[in-house]
């Protein structure tokens, strides 16, 4: 055999090089970059690659406005998307929306005198930041906050810095907008100038879209006199491009069908599983807990068991449901679109700083069913931004007086909890809205949002299976053709129906694509994840525990009394737990009541159940009734056993009833004053022993 010399071999090694580059392209190099693969398949939600200067940021972007949000439910980032936009139209500035988790604030000391920051920010539980603002809370509201120029609190290291606020609350709760007022504590303390009054929405009033509206506008007048900005009429300006993909068909594997992001499209899921990427979780039993054929509560277990998700007694669970074939149908159908509802489209942002919702490319059907919130309760100032857009000018004459008058918007709207689907029915039913952009409603619209639930089992009992106790919701208005479906727990409602055999369940009249895109999800899994809370047994098993649960509000107690009949069980020292439980008639509604029985066998005395049954006679009795008559006994426990006390359910009414009883009990039985018995409650909450798991 010939020798092969140098200049043969280089040739041959050439020619291998390239045909194993020809052959790999695509798949280990110049692979087509995912757009959503930073915040959609990056499992720790981690944006890579990404500056976290903002200053960095604005300036190469050319903005001089940045609005932050913390948002947990959607509503903050709403705000800051609404508040960016309408300063871009109506001012002519130049904004931007920035998630807090995003970016790092040590250089907010050199931010740009000319430029102005605005805060939007969501108070979470007993006063905490949302998930995606604790860092920044914990930087600017630190004991040793250090900036990038070094100057400290007296030298006001954030005197350049000019800044706006509005907060959301729920005046239902303790520390009622406690994260803005904080923050705006914190930033003046440092030096910083706020503009205007902060605002402050209250959802426990149920005026949180007015009292933002209310707020905005003299921030803008306060705003316009100290940059000296003129106003001029705002006109609809798209943030996204739609792109109608004829190259592409629904089937075709790169395009996103309702999979949250790129891992799911090409169904190689994998943890870690977060508020960013969802386990699609078998459902291991269902079954109804209600004996009333008008009332449905569901008990649902989830396994975990394939995933690297755990929890903890007392933690919260993550439900990502989808909208329903009837109101999607009725959106879709509304905006003339049913023939084209399955029509692939690529959606861009305009703005380098705009962030398209939901991977794409995808089609209309998709990202209505599966990203949109579509069921919402309906903004007025969206209301009024479609107006130009309405089918003829009766219709537009409609909508500006429904987006511009309080109180009619109120009458005709939000005391009938139309969404917003339903509001161009009522408003024009004769006539298709095509005129209106697919983006005003990816720019107006809350992205749809996970839905939280208190797990009800125990971690330790049953580590790789979380329970779920849901009541299914359901609202009928007077005078409103419309019934309100809770979109979560009809969906759940649906999967229990589809387990138990039910081949196309379609509860109150509800159908959904329980099989998930792509048949992923067949039917009998749901995709969730694990939110960690700070309500939680003792850390020692003998310290006695309180609580008080009416209704579904008894679910993380399951998993409280679950646990400690097991811990007593292997013989541990359990102290005294008393569950106050409250529902209509115990043969109708009593969740768990075989259970109850079943945990007593192991806990014996330890374990105390007061009911009150509300619909059993014609005297209405309820927790907070039995709770005063156990005065002695509650004190007792309060005051010689160190105990805990939990609360869970209603925020608005029975929590606030409950914290004011507590407090009469104690100073009643310790003779002191109504002043020192409240002042002993907010000890305990302060010191974690008063704890509260409440919603409105």
């Amino acid at each position: 055999m010939a020798q092969l010399d140098t200049l043969d071999l280089i040739v041959l090694v050439a020619l291998l090089v390239g045909t194993v580059a020809y052959f790999t392209k695509g798949t280990y190099w110049a692979v087509p970059k995912d757009p959503y693969a930073g915040s959609y398949a990056a499992a720790n939600g981690a944006k890579s690659g990404k500056s976290r200067n903002i200053l960095e940021k604005m300036e190469e972007s050319g903005k001089n406005c940045v609005v932050f949000y913390g948002s947990q439910t959607g509503t903050a980032e709403d705000y800051a998307s609404r508040l960016a936009k309408e300063g871009s139209q109506r001012f002519g500035l130049k904004t931007m929306a920035a998630d807090l988790e995003d970016y790092d604030y040590e250089n907010l000391d050199s931010f740009p005198e000319d430029k102005i920051a605005m805060f939007v920010l969501a108070t979470y539980g007993e006063g905490e930041p949302t998930d995606n603002a604790v860092e920044f809370y914990e930087f600017i509201h630190g004991e040793e906050v250090s900036f990038s120029e070094g100057q400290s609190v007296e030298e006001k290291p954030l005197s350049k810095l000019k800044f706006v606020a509005f907060g959301l609350g729920n005046n239902t709760y303790e520390h009622y907008n406690a994260m803005v007022r904080r923050v705006e504590t914190a930033l003046r303390k440092y030096g910083a100038e706020r503009i205007g009054e902060p605002g402050e929405g209250d959802d426990g009033a149920g005026t949180m879209e007015e009292d933002f509206l209310a707020w905005k506008e003299p921030m803008w007048t306060a705003l316009q006199e100290k940059m000296g900005l003129e106003e001029r009429e705002a006109v609809y300006e798209a943030v996204f491009s739609i792109t109608e993909r004829d190259d592409l068909e629904p089937t075709s594997s790169e395009v996103y069908l309702g999979e949250p992001n790129k891992n799911h499209l090409e169904g190689t899921s994998k943890g870690p599983y977060n508020s960013h990427n969802p386990y699609i979780a078998p459902i291991a039993e269902s079954r109804e807990l209600f004996n009333d054929k008008s009332r449905n509560c569901l008990h649902m277990e989830v396994d975990v068991s394939g995933s690297n998700l755990s929890y903890q007694t007392g933690d919260h669970v993550a439900i990502w449901p989808t909208n329903s074939g009837q109101e999607v149908d009725r959106f879709i159908d509304i905006l003339g679109m049913t023939d084209r509802r399955n029509t692939v489209i690529s959606v861009k942002g305009l703005d380098p700083t705009a962030r398209v919702p939901f991977p794409t490319p995808t089609t209309y059907d998709a990202a209505v069913r599966y990203h949109m919130e579509i069921c919402a309760p309906v903004s007025r100032q969206f209301v009024d931004t479609m107006a130009p857009f309405a089918p003829d000018e009766a219709s537009k004459a409609e909508m500006k007086k429904i987006g511009q008058d309080k109180d009619y918007f109120s009458e005709k709207v939000a005391s009938r909890y139309l969404n917003i689907a339903q509001v161009m029915e009522t408003v024009c039913s004769s006539q298709k809205w095509t005129a209106v952009p697919f983006s005003m409603f990816i720019e107006g619209m809350n992205k749809l949002q996970p839905r939280y639930y208190s797990i009800s089992s125990s971690s330790i009992v049953q580590p790789k299976t979380i329970s779920i106790t849901a009541v299914v919701e359901e609202i009928k208005v007077a005078e409103s053709k419309y019934v309100v479906k809770g979109v979560t727990t009809n969906y759940l409602l649906a999967l229990k129906e589809k387990q138990h055999g039910t081949a196309n369940p379609d509860p109150n009249g509800l159908t959904y694509a329980i099989t998930g895109p792509r048949n992923k999800y067949d039917g009998i899994h749901v995709p969730v994840h694990v939110r960690h809370s700070n309500f939680k047994l003792p850390s020692d098993p003998s310290k006695p525990i309180i609580m008080i649960g009416p209704g579904t509000g008894v679910a993380p107690f399951r998993g409280f009394i679950q646990e400690r009949a097991a811990l007593a069980k292997k013989g541990e020292n359990v102290g005294q737990s008393v569950l106050f439980y409250g529902c209509r008639k115990p043969d109708e509604d009593f969740l768990y009541k075989d259970e109850w029985e079943a945990m007593k066998e192991n806990l014996g005395d330890k374990l105390t159940i007061h009911t009150a049954f509300s619909r059993q006679t014609s005297e209405k009795i309820y927790v907070q009734q039995r709770l005063k008559e156990q005065a002695e006994i509650v004190n007792d426990l309060l005051q010689n056993g160190k105990a805990n006390v939990y609360v869970c359910g209603d925020a608005a009414n029975m929590a606030r009833e409950v914290n004011i009883i507590l407090g009469q009990i104690i100073a009643e039985k310790r003779g002191l004053t109504p002043e020192k018995g409240e002042d002993v409650i907010k000890s305990m909450r302060a010191q974690g022993s008063y704890q509260e798991d409440v919603w409105s």
